[in-house]
């Protein structure tokens, strides 16, 4: 855990943060600067950097990103409606917290 991180410090439980699941590997919350009605962030317990710092050893929490992800999306009635699911990588592809985090973003009406 990087002690300067936000995303570590609020997956170790050192903010008032409320999640909407947690297990072993990951946290689950909203954004607190949501770009759509439904707007959560899952990220990992354990520190890591961006998609460009991932090793052959971290298949299995991205595969668990992905799953949890579904998860939320039904938890939160956007999964038969739709949804994104969106990484910002490095400052110019819009990241602004250096700790790895998959957003999923959903509930907007359809247009006809």
């Amino acid at each position: 855990m990087s002690t300067d991180c936000l995303f570590c410090n609020i997956a170790s439980g050192k903010t008032d943060t409320p999640f909407l699941f947690e297990n072993d590997n990951l946290v689950v919350f909203r954004d607190i600067n949501p770009h759509a009605p439904v707007h959560l962030l899952i990220v990992p317990r354990r520190h890591i950097r961006s998609i460009n710092d991932l090793t052959p050893q971290d298949d299995a929490i991205l595969a668990e990103l992905f799953f949890v992800s579904r998860e939320m999306a039904k938890q939160e009635g956007v999964s038969e409606s739709g949804y994104k699911l969106l990484f910002n990588v490095e400052r110019g592809g819009g990241q602004v917290i250096f700790h790895l985090h998959l957003h999923l973003m959903g509930g907007w009406e359809r247009k006809a």
